[in-house]
């Protein structure tokens, strides 16, 4: 049914400093599950808090996530998000994510996980031979994914950081002006397509050897193409993983129970991370917001043709209707499948990854590392500003 537009609420409501879900999403689920809210830019759009409108908004090809013409995107920054197949709907953006689907099948993955497993060993072990404090973050949880990726891909890991400054004009909601978003991503851009050329002439066994003879030999695809897919996956191929380390580190110190069911039953691991992305609402707030093709009712209001819908994964994951007890974390649950990774045609491609690193990461420092708990005050981390997604600058931590 058509309801009267009622007056939107300021979003988002996370704060960034902290993994708390805020109490608003219960009481909008609970009372008003498709909320009309008001970003800092852009248009009005709906909210969808609850699991089922959540996923069906994500799933059905109804929705797209083309702008309409005259319509303006709800964000956070000033700058228009250069989101690349992100911005696009099927066939198009079918076409394009296949060219990187079989560098993250299960199967390619787990070719992977030694390289992994090797590089988190090493972490620890320099991590143990210095001593506690030490920071997780530049420790272990950024250099763990960041090999892994360029691993993969076949960039120096080295020129990490050059291309970790120049990963935010993608990353960034708030933090950076325009023109510093504008640079970082033409220099990332510009490195990228150094990379490709180098690898058009003198190949290797790697995905940007690969895509860069996709570039040379098949028409189907253009060279800018080949280029923002090549620094999309650099980008947002550490910087997930890179967050959630160091936050499900957190979660399970202030649920000493769950961290000890896993350490007494390392098995679980696969199953407890995935109940940490469950859990853990990473988004500041919702982004890349879906539009309706046609007039389409979901919660129980009509979403006219060309409004704009966020998903908010956070809320939606902590649905009891989908979950039970939803906020309670449980790294034994079996409940149904969470949509941390989000759902349909834009299922993040790099979930297989992101899910054998963190399963790795746990499993490596729970079992190396005895007692492993902050080394300051919860009040004393250090979070990022101005960011999309919450993680932490600076994590120190002790064990034993």
């Amino acid at each position: 049914m058509d309801i009267t537009r009622p007056e939107p609420l300021s979003y988002p409501f996370n704060r960034s400093d902290t993994l708390e879900l805020d109490e608003r999403y219960a009481r909008l689920r609970a009372e008003e599950p498709m909320a009309r809210v008001k970003l800092a830019y852009g248009d009005e759009a709906w909210l969808a808090t609850r699991y089922a409108d959540a996923r069906f908004v994500l799933g059905d090809a109804r929705f797209s996530r083309v702008t309409p013409p005259g319509r303006d995107e709800p964000r956070l920054g000033e700058q228009t998000l250069a989101a690349g197949m992100l911005s696009m709907d099927p066939p198009e953006q079918t076409r394009i994510r296949r060219l990187a689907t079989k560098a993250f099948t299960n199967r390619s993955v787990e070719s992977l996980r030694q390289v992994a497993v090797e590089v988190a060993d090493g972490l620890v072990t320099t991590m143990v031979e210095k001593g506690p404090p030490v920071d997780l973050v530049s420790a272990f949880a950024l250099p763990l994914p960041v090999t892994v990726i360029c691993t993969l891909l076949g960039v120096p890991v080295d020129d990490h950081p050059l291309f970790a400054e120049w990963s935010e004009g993608f990353l960034s909601a708030t933090g950076l002006s325009p023109a510093k978003i504008a640079e970082y991503q033409g220099n990332l851009w510009q490195y990228m397509a150094t990379l490709l050329a180098e690898r058009t002439t003198d190949p290797k066994d790697d995905l940007l050897s690969a895509l860069a003879q996709v570039r040379e030999n098949d028409d189907r695809f253009t060279g800018q193409e080949i280029l923002q897919l090549s620094a999309g996956l650099l980008a947002a191929g550490h910087e997930t993983t890179m967050s959630q380390i160091p936050n499900f580190v957190l979660t399970l110190i202030e649920h000493p129970a769950e961290m000890a069911r896993i350490r007494e039953n390392p098995d679980i691991i696969p199953q407890a991370v995935e109940e940490l992305m469950r859990y853990i609402p990473l988004g500041l707030g919702s982004a890349f917001p879906r539009y309706a093709k046609e007039d389409i009712e979901v919660g129980g209001v009509l979403v006219r043709q060309g409004e704009a819908v966020l998903a908010a994964i956070g809320s939606a994951n902590r649905d009891e209707s989908a979950f039970p007890h939803a906020d309670t974390l449980d790294v034994t649950r079996k409940s149904g499948p969470h949509i941390g990774f989000s759902h349909g045609a834009h299922h993040c491609l790099g979930a297989p990854l992101a899910r054998m690193e963190l399963q790795v990461a746990l499993s490596t420092l729970l079992g190396r590392l005895p007692d492993l708990r902050l080394a300051v005050p919860v009040d004393g981390l250090r979070w990022k500003e101005g960011g999309f997604m919450r993680r932490m600058t600076e994590m120190p931590v002790a064990w034993g």
